[in-house]
Order: structure tokens, then C-alpha cells, then sequence
């Protein structure tokens, strides 16, 4: 019997800075493995952008899936994290 290949998995750790209800926008820092990022996610609209670039594309989506699934329990000052099956 073949055994079934897992992908490597990374956790990523969110630190949210700031919240605002008014302007439908979360602000927070990411950091998985060495790379650290800072992220916008204005949630009424759907959108995230995430600086630098250096790795973005290893982030965009799993991190945009973490804050679509949570935006609404993320509070400022709060540490949260989610598991990426990938190895970054």
C-alpha cells in the first residue's frame, strides 16, 4: 500500500493593531517561519493588502481566509493563528 504524501505544514501567527467598525478595516502584523508582514483587510469590501512583497504570494490567500472565517472575533491587541499546509 502507497502511503499518502502530507504537505508540510507552517503555523502563521496574526497580531491585530487596530480595528475600526466605521471604516470596515483590521490592521495587523503576520509572521510565519522568517518572513513578517503587515496586513490591511478592509472586510466590507473583501479587500487585503499586505507589505512587503517579498513572499506575498506565499500569504495572500491563507491569510484571507483566516481573517473571511474570524474578522469578527479579532479584537485589537489579540495574538490568533492558523495553520498554512505549505512549507514557507
Amino acid at each position: 500500500m502507497a502511503s499518502k504524501r502530507r504537505l508540510p505544514q507552517t503555523t502563521a501567527h496574526v497580531r491585530i493593531t487596530h480595528q475600526s467598525w466605521q471604516t470596515g478595516r483590521i490592521e495587523g502584523e503576520v509572521r510565519a517561519n522568517d518572513y513578517e508582514w503587515q496586513f490591511q483587510w478592509k472586510f466590507r469590501v473583501g479587500e487585503l493588502s499586505i507589505e512587503p512583497s517579498l513572499g506575498r504570494a506565499l500569504i495572500q490567500d491563507p491569510l484571507g481566509r483566516f481573517l473571511e472565517r474570524s474578522d469578527y472575533q479579532l479584537e485589537p491587541g489579540g495574538d490568533y493563528s492558523f495553520t498554512i499546509r505549505a512549507d514557507i
